[in-house]
């Protein structure tokens, strides 16, 4: 029967072990030295190595020649070990046997003498799931056990520990395996077996290990069965290819460009992608951009082909910090919801339109990003080109724009004309002509609210219109009485500015007085006096 790689090249000694020298040195030591303790804790992350130390480390402590603190591996208990002759090695997995009744048959057991070996060992993988009984029944027997007794913990959570166990163990942590001694690791693998490997194949594996051997070993297996492992390889093998959607979305956010991301999440459902998987890989594209952003050498943290990094590089540095992490805690959002049970398109496809109009987001990595938009010089959302033919003529009972006093007296402008003359001021039939509804103007109110309530309830009901440089205002005179105001005036100018992205001047936007038709009563009352009949008027 065919054996994986990493169960067929599992190291059996710790000159073996890749990438944990902090914890293969010192166990070396104290094998050296006669120094052994009774009660040890591995912990780290999965593939990291826990399991394959315990396993070394309980042939070195029986075995009957070390060399220079590994096992020999030819001696009879190593040879036991290895083929399960000898009994003396426990592994116990504390996921299906995490009760109290489990712990105390360990105890019973413990109180025998090895029959072969010099020492008997458990290793007890997953520790962390003990239940909080069976921690308290192996309490008194971890802290003294007999003398031919020696115990490996073995956890990814050491969180979950007691603070008891804990502080009865030689506690090793392990790390995450640098990528460099995966590749090296995966090259000496592939060499043995007599399959051709790339080295930039190698180091891709290794980064999509995402430091964990045993994850890389398992991918390798997978591309060998393909034959010569080769950068394509890999790609087709972990799914790497075909990730031209997550650029097409990311593109489409950053232009703004909703429908296209729409399109593009509704060819994705039709082909049946799972809308949560495809907002988790929108997130990590989202990270590495991020990453690219911010560090000097991203590199050994994305596990992209190159062709995928320098895109993801040219990208990253056409988008502000601010739009991507906005991005980024949008799709985190989002993914939380869809596993609080909500629809998982609906809220993919709310998320990008959110993205695509961070207007429309009110949280407050929205808020960062059209800042940073502003600061920039790019106004926060895209705004109509004004019509090149003149605009229809308005209703007839449409407003006339008739300002109380003429718009350049009233509020100056605060930026300086970029003509050395000063243009005359438009006339009021100019005005009227230009004129044209200013549909922001809700969440200029809405901005307004943070700058100044007072001014903001004033204005609640009215209306504003665009004429050129001037945002008319059809309001009460009460509310214009506050916009005389010099400050008052700016924080309205600066309102303006942080939605449309432009500066305007203001002015009232007076609507044209009817003739209001006569009063029947004064009419025949006229009549009468007339006539020379008396009329009391009240």
């Amino acid at each position: 029967m065919y054996q994986v790689l990493y169960r067929k090249w599992r190291p059996r000694r710790f000159a073996d072990v890749a990438g944990q020298p902090q914890v293969t040195e010192t166990l070396r030591q104290e094998l050296r030295t006669g120094r052994i303790a009774h009660a040890y804790l591995f912990t780290g992350s999965r593939g990291t190595g826990k399991t394959t130390c315990a396993k070394i480390l309980a042939k070195a402590v029986n075995c009957l020649s070390p060399c220079d603190g590994d096992p020999c591996g030819e001696c009879e208990i190593c040879r036991g070990l290895d083929s399960g002759a000898v009994l003396d090695v426990v592994e116990i997995d504390a996921a299906s046997n995490n009760g109290v009744e489990n712990i105390r048959t360990l105890r019973e057991e413990a109180n025998f003498t090895p029959a072969a070996a010099r020492y008997r060992v458990y290793i007890i993988d997953e520790v962390h799931m003990l239940s909080p009984g069976a921690f308290n029944a192996l309490l008194k027997t971890l802290e003294e056990p007999p003398a031919h007794v020696i115990f490996i913990l073995a956890t990814t959570e050491v969180h979950k520990l007691p603070a008891t166990i804990l502080s009865r163990c030689q506690r090793f942590d392990f790390r995450r395996i640098a990528p460099e001694d995966i590749q090296n690791r995966l090259l000496y693998v592939a060499g043995q077996e007599g399959v051709p490997l790339d080295p930039q194949a190698a180091l891709l594996i290794a980064r999509l290990a995402d430091g964990g051997m045993r994850v890389a070993l398992s991918l390798l297996d997978q591309c060998m069965g393909r034959g010569a492992v080769t950068v394509e390889t890999v790609e087709q093998t972990a799914g790497l290819a075909g990730r031209d959607h997550l650029f097409a979305l990311a593109e489409a956010a950053h232009e703004g460009d909703s429908s296209r991301a729409l399109e593009t999440v509704a060819a994705l459902y039709r082909d049946s992608k799972d809308m949560a998987r495809l907002c988790e890989e929108l997130t990590a594209h989202y990270r590495a951009l991020m990453l690219i952003r911010t560090m000097k050498d991203a590199r050994p943290l994305v596990a992209v082909t190159d062709g995928e990094f320098a895109r993801m590089q040219a990208d990253a540095h056409s988008m502000p910090l601010p739009e991507i992490l906005h991005c980024l805690d949008a799709m985190q959002e989002a993914l939380e919801r869809m596993y609080r049970g909500g629809d998982r398109r609906t809220e993919m496809e709310m998320a990008l339109l959110r993205l695509c109009a961070p207007e429309l987001d009110l949280s407050l990595s929205a808020l960062a990003r059209r800042v940073s938009a502003l600061e920039h010089g790019a106004p926060a959302r895209p705004q109509p080109e004004a019509p090149a033919q003149a605009a229809p003529a308005a209703p007839e009972a449409s407003p006339v724009p008739q300002a109380e006093e003429p718009p350049p007296q009233a509020v100056p402008s605060p930026e300086p004309p970029a003509a050395p003359e000063k243009a005359p001021a438009p006339t009021q039939d100019a005005l009227r002509e230009g004129a044209r509804r200013l549909e922001e103007w809700p969440e200029v109110l809405q901005e307004m609210r943070a700058l100044s309530p007072s001014t903001a309830m004033a204005f609640t009901g009215s209306t504003a219109y665009v004429s050129g440089d001037y945002v008319l205002i059809d309001a009460k005179d009460m509310a214009f009485e506050l916009l005389r105001r010099p400050a008052q005036r700016d924080r309205m100018r600066d309102a303006i500015r942080q939605v449309t992205g432009r500066v305007y001047k203001l002015g009232p936007y007076k609507k044209q007085e009817t003739a209001q038709p006569a009063d029947p009563l004064e009419e025949l009352a006229g009549r009468a006096e007339d006539a020379g009949i008396p009329v009391i008027r009240k």
